[in-house]
């Protein structure tokens, strides 16, 4: 890809906002760090327009609970055509770390994360999603 060089005009509270993202982000300089924004905000707005995307849903829940486990799986099984993989962690004796890789339209997989993260014990739910293309 051909790299275009431009500048731009911040007000300086704005510039140290950019400057402290860097920073706590560990960008290497303000160009890789506005990438990454404007990256993210094309990646967000497909989310909007309902494109493709691919994605994972990380949940964290007590393995002791098992209607967890037979009712995630019982959603699953309804979005089976988004689901491309499922990993399971043990954390430690009590806790389970799920990831789930997904691909389809973007208000399928939120959805489908949704009632997911929604089943009562889970104690943490994530979805986390990137265009296909």
């Amino acid at each position: 890809m051909a790299v275009t060089r431009f500048s731009i005009s911040l007000e300086k509270e704005l510039l140290d906002d950019l400057d402290y993202f860097i920073q706590d982000n560990s960008f290497a300089s303000r160009s890789q760090a506005l990438r990454h924004l404007i990256e993210k905000n094309i990646v967000e707005k497909k989310w909007h327009c309902n494109n493709i995307v691919a994605g994972a849903i990380v949940m964290i829940y007590d393995h002791h609970k098992k209607e967890i486990a037979v009712k995630s799986n019982e959603i699953q099984h309804d979005y089976f055509e988004s689901i491309l993989s499922s990993q399971h962690f043990h954390l430690n004796h009590n806790v389970c770390l799920e990831i789930i890789g997904v691909k389809g339209k973007a208000n399928t997989l939120t959805e489908l994360s949704d009632k997911l993260i929604s089943i009562k014990g889970i104690k943490h739910g994530k979805l986390i999603m990137s265009k296909t293309e």
